[in-house]
């Protein structure tokens, strides 16, 4: 039996749209997933990216979660150092309640951001070392059994949001091990240290009131064509992107030159981020996923297309789901 498939969206704004353009497309990829069976979409706390949508991701899935009806939405993730646990209990909370059964809380430990921005957020670097405690802060006004005497979070008490570890380190799955959550990789991005951290989460689980068994979810990139030329053109592009977004200094490179940035150094760097990726027609794609899902010993996956041109994005998902065999909602 096929894995549950889910999707991150990265909610980004492509060239000459607006974050206006960005949440309407959102919607309707959340609404076609819905009809195409995938299992969950997540949105991921960024800021100050002028390509990425999603920094008020709580606003942003209770919009997506009003435009549908059965998906499970949540944040992949929420970098719960920028925020008190009491705030982020109450808005997703809020959320749970508002759609009950759909809504899931990722957690992350990186900022999500420069250092410029961590002031921004009236944030330090050192907010990160209180992660594990503020998760089980955070956990106990979700369960309603508050850490805090005399706090509870209203709404939140009680409707036992589901919490996931997000992670690219053996930290996040140490954690997440230690507390019995599910672990979410990060390999669509970050993918060296994949297999020895799932190998240190399922060895040092220890079951919990939310969890009996370990849970692995792997992200994985795709982009699924009609044709491999047609994919690996988008692919392509979404390099060629990736240039611009982690070196272009508020400036964006030409294709020439993105391309000559990719054969140096700095470049290789970007390309190893995109270490796990499937490109090419749906039956490849199929294939790919199949073989990393057994290498990533995962029991979900979780994919992001980075396909800049919105119909290929959509259709992209669209395809994916027709060869894994998704069955509509």
């Amino acid at each position: 039996m096929a894995l549950p498939l889910s999707i991150l969206d990265l909610a980004y704004i492509g060239k000459g749209e607006t974050a206006a353009d960005s949440f309407a497309a959102s919607v309707e990829l959340a609404r076609r997933a819905e009809e195409w069976g995938y299992h969950r979409i997540w949105y991921a706390e960024h800021h100050n990216m002028p390509t990425i949508a999603s920094s008020a991701t709580s606003v942003l899935i209770a919009h997506v979660a009003a435009h549908t009806s059965t998906i499970r939405l949540g944040a992949g993730g929420v970098m719960l150092p920028n925020h008190s646990p009491l705030t982020i209990a109450e808005q997703y909370g809020t959320l749970a309640t508002l759609h009950p059964g759909r809504i899931d809380l990722g957690l992350g430990r990186a900022p999500g951001s420069d250092q410029k921005t961590l002031r921004a957020l009236r944030r330090t670097p050192s907010s990160a070392d209180n992660f594990p405690q503020d998760v089980l802060e955070l956990q106990g006004y979700l369960t309603g059994e508050s850490r805090i005497p005399g706090v509870d979070a209203t709404p939140g008490k009680g409707t036992n949001v589901p919490l996931y570890i997000l992670g690219s380190s053996l930290f996040g799955a140490q954690l997440a091990a230690m507390l019995g959550l599910p672990y979410a990789f990060a390999s669509h991005f970050a993918p060296a240290a994949l297999e020895e951290a799932v190998s240190l989460y399922r060895r040092e689980f220890k079951p919990s009131a939310q969890l009996a068994e370990p849970y692995v979810i792997a992200g994985v990139n795709v982009i699924t064509a009609d044709t491999k030329e047609k994919a690996e053109e988008q692919f392509l592009a979404a390099k060629r992107n990736r240039v611009s977004l982690l070196l272009g200094r508020d400036r964006e490179f030409t294709d020439e030159e993105a391309d000559m940035i990719l054969e140096s150094p700095a470049g290789q760097q970007i390309l190893q981020m995109t270490k796990y990726s499937a490109i090419g027609t749906p039956g490849e794609v199929k294939d790919y996923l199949d073989r990393f899902a057994e290498h990533a010993q995962a029991d979900e996956l979780i994919v992001v297309s980075a396909a800049p041109d919105r119909e290929a994005w959509l259709r992209s998902f669209e395809l994916l789901a027709d060869v894994r065999g998704l069955v509509s909602a």
